[in-house]
């Protein structure tokens, strides 16, 4: 796979993980408690935006997660061989 593919994989899994802690509240709802735009929820799970880390890191704090444990849960999506790094 190349770069932008992985890339995507990425991305995928963050809007899958993003929509599934967000449950059945809306992303209006979501972002009005947690102070955040719902501009950027709505690109991020419509796979259209790779987020800065500052704002992984407040989806994060948002689901009561720490931010490597977020991050481990898009991990833990990608395939077992995935790797940025072409080697």
């Amino acid at each position: 796979m190349n770069n932008r593919e992985n890339k995507k994989l990425i991305l995928e899994s963050l809007a899958k993980l993003t929509k599934e802690l967000r449950g059945a509240k809306s992303q209006f709802m979501f972002c009005s408690e947690n102070d955040m735009s719902t501009s950027i929820i709505s690109t991020i799970e419509r796979v259209m935006k790779d987020p800065q880390l500052t704002t992984v890191f407040r989806i994060a704090e948002a689901f009561n997660l720490k931010a490597w444990q977020f991050i481990k849960l898009i991990e833990d999506d990608l395939p077992e061989d995935f790797s940025l790094i072409e080697k």
